[in-house]
């Protein structure tokens, strides 16, 4: 099959640089004493996740969903973080996974959630592991590393029935409101710091806390020393974005994943192309500012080889329309002609990816669709 006879608007992976992806992590990482627990929220594919480390033993994973952790679990996969603070009512489910040979580590930041999970786990007669999640930037969950919690916590999980306390994590999603390199390796630094401070202050209370997990894709690239962390966690460098581009992590020619759309219309008096790609396909993230400082969904490329065309984005979308605007560019309408076919480069591989329900994967150094993945979509 060709993109040609694909309906759109459509998923679209390119093998060759998806597989170039995990080879530059791995090269990085081949240096460092700690272990990848790649986080599969982004790809959601078993096809992919193969590429990265082929189930088993030592092959550990982190998710975001259940219907994720089942759906690796059933593709070999059995240690198994699930990286969202964790409430009673999934626990059934999660000990359903643990019956069948997974073994699925928790997270929380509080006493009172430590509490409700213990409650549940010795009414399921089962006992789960946990992490404290610790906060490294003030940006979303978890505890300060010098919570004077944190160590309370970590006590109550060590000896309370039906848990046990593994050890710490953290995400520097600081990291994604950097502006460069450098400034990435600061959030790094920072990300590193926080996360050690936190099982140093634990094991000062003679309680063991072998696991010390941090990442997030741009950390993992630019941190400058991993002293002290067990484990990295990192998902969307195998596809890689607009926004991982705009930090300097990628170049748009890494970028693995694009969404195949079709022109539908052009609005002449206001210079525009209208085409079958709205929010719905490629989300309604506007990412990062390109280099013209112009908030943008996604980069325009042509359909083969995804040869961006400079100055040319989707700069607003509906639904199912995406608008994009030749003010200041090179082109004319005429270069865009109604029915002809365009690959966009996502702002937001993750989101973007989740409205499909499968990738049709480009043969290696070809334009031909060789392969559709499946994807496990849902909760």
């Amino acid at each position: 099959m060709t993109m040609d006879q694909l309906e759109t608007p459509t998923l679209i992976l390119d093998e060759k640089r998806l597989d170039a992806n995990i080879g530059k992590m791995r090269e990085k990482l081949s240096r460092e004493t700690m272990s990848l627990r790649p986080h599969l929220k982004t790809c959601k594919s078993l096809k992919v996740a193969n590429k990265i480390s082929l189930p088993g033993l030592e092959s550990k994973i982190t998710v975001s969903t259940l219907s994720e952790a089942e759906y690796f679990f059933e593709g070999g996969y059995t240690d198994i973080l699930y990286a969202v603070s964790i409430v009673p009512q999934k626990l059934k489910r999660i000990k359903a996974l643990q019956d069948a040979g997974a073994t699925v580590t928790l997270i929380l930041d509080t006493m009172v959630a430590a509490q409700q999970t213990a409650q549940m786990a010795q009414e399921l007669k089962t006992t789960f592991p946990c992490l404290i999640e610790i906060d490294s930037d003030g940006k979303r969950a978890g505890l300060a590393p010098d919570d004077e919690q944190i160590p309370n916590i970590a006590k109550y999980l060590d000896d309370v029935e039906g848990l046990s306390f593994s050890g710490v994590m953290t995400h520097a999603g600081g990291s994604y409101y950097c502006n460069n390199p450098a400034g990435i390796a600061i959030v790094a630094e920072q990300e590193r710091s926080a996360i050690t401070q936190a099982a140093d202050i634990i094991r000062s209370k003679n309680i063991s806390c072998p696991v010390v997990s941090m990442g997030s894709t741009p950390t993992a690239f630019f941190a400058n020393s991993f002293d002290g962390i067990t484990e990295i966690r990192a998902g969307v460098y195998v596809f890689q974005d607009m926004v991982m581009q705009a930090l300097g992590v990628c170049e748009t020619e890494d970028i693995a994943i694009s969404v195949l759309t079709t022109v539908i219309s052009h609005n002449p008096a206001h210079n525009r192309v209208l085409i079958d790609a709205g929010s719905l396909a490629l989300s309604a993230d506007p990412g990062k500012k390109n280099q013209f400082g112009k908030t943008h969904f996604g980069q325009i490329c042509n359909v083969k080889g995804a040869k961006v065309l400079e100055g040319v984005f989707v700069t607003s979308t509906n639904q199912e329309h995406g608008l994009i605007s030749l003010e200041g560019t090179n082109y004319s309408l005429a270069d865009f002609p109604i029915g002809s076919r365009l690959r966009i480069l996502p702002n937001h591989a993750c989101i973007t990816a989740a409205a499909y329900p499968g990738y049709h994967v480009l043969k290696q150094n070809s334009n031909e669709v060789s392969d559709y993945w499946l994807r496990s979509n849902g909760w």
